[in-house]
């Protein structure tokens, strides 16, 4: 397979999977879904309740998939990729319990999100439970590399969600602004999944530089298309309410190219629903009308595949086999979550 199959398949029409990666790590994912359920467990029972009702909701498991995967590219022939790549799954469930506070958000995956069955302060609190095994997942490992990457990726997610709340609700923000926080606040994540398989099976500095850029740009392209989805009507694919980010005052970029290339008209909807937060009756659906009509989901959806196709080049570097097509197809996937 070429190296740019994964992004070809979707301009042939192609539906790139996560099948072949999912299937290439079976009985890797099985030992990590059972780990999370035995971690998740507590005497205070509010907590695996709370968390179960996440973790079972239906996520893909891609970061810790990517996990997995990169450390099977780079030939690791171990066990701690497992307990590794709980403790990325851990990260990322513990943020999104925090998201959805923060965004006020009421459904995740079609089902109600934790905050709303149980309340804001639960859902935090059950949020920090899970960082914290996270942490003692990574202490286990005995890794001070590995422990590194995955606590400096979580002070960098962080960061990034406070970056989001300062332009939210700002029609000034530059797009260089945007990608900072779609960066920190996704890609960091899927960046540091993907560059500890180099580090487990010891690697070089150049292949772990390779994944690192491999889960970046993976990342910033599976965020694009999040993006461009709240304006889709694709509910199934994103996971949440459609118009979520429309709702909270997110400015996203879709948003930014038509408030760019919006006449003076467009520009004052904008600010009054974005930066006024006065949103009317019927306000969503012409926001949907007006980044169609200026182009900004194409836009969207065109860069997300340049991301793409960045990601796959940077596993050019690693031998041809069953790992490389499967994370080539993952990154085509990435790109392919709109029909």
């Amino acid at each position: 397979m070429a190296l740019g199959a994964g992004v070809d398949r979707v301009y042939a029409g192609l539906k790139p999977s996560l099948d072949p990666l999912s299937q290439l790590l079976g009985s890797d994912l099985e030992r990590v879904n059972r780990l999370i359920v035995e971690r998740m467990q507590s005497p205070v029972a509010l907590i695996p309740k709370l968390a179960g009702h996440l973790v079972a909701s239906g996520g893909k498991r891609l970061r810790p998939m990517l996990t997995l995967g990169c450390a099977r590219l780079c030939g690791y022939d171990g066990s701690r990729h497992i307990a590794l790549a709980a403790a990325v799954e851990f990260i990322h469930t513990a943020t999104l319990l925090h998201d959805d506070v923060v965004d006020a958000s009421d459904l995740r995956r079609g089902r109600d999100t934790a905050n709303a069955v149980w309340g804001n302060k639960p859902a935090i609190l059950v949020g920090d439970f899970l960082f914290s095994r996270s942490f003692e997942l990574m202490v286990a490992d005995g890794s001070l590399r590995i422990l590194e990457i995955l606590s400096s990726a979580s002070s960098i997610i962080a960061e990034g969600e406070v970056l989001q709340l300062m332009t939210q609700n700002d029609t000034g923000t530059t797009e260089a602004a945007y990608l900072e926080v779609i960066q920190t606040k996704t890609a960091e994540l899927f960046a540091a999944a993907s560059r500890i398989g180099a580090v487990l099976a010891e690697r070089s500095q150049a292949e772990e530089e390779a994944l690192d850029r491999f889960g970046r740009n993976l990342g910033i392209a599976f965020q694009l298309v999040d993006d461009m989805l709240d304006f889709s009507g694709c509910q199934t694919e994103l996971g949440k309410s459609i118009g979520d980010d429309f709702h909270d005052g997110k400015v996203t970029l879709p948003i930014l190219l038509a408030f760019a290339r919006g006449d003076e008209a467009e520009r004052a909807f904008w600010r009054r629903t974005l930066e006024e937060m006065d949103q009317r009756t019927g306000d969503l659906e012409h926001a949907f009308q007006l980044v169609e009509r200026r182009g900004a989901l194409a836009e969207t959806l065109s860069r997300a595949r340049a991301y793409a196709a960045a990601a796959i080049d940077s596993l050019s570097i690693f031998a041809d086999g069953a790992e490389r097509h499967a994370l080539i197809e993952a990154a085509g996937f990435a790109t392919d979550r709109t029909s």
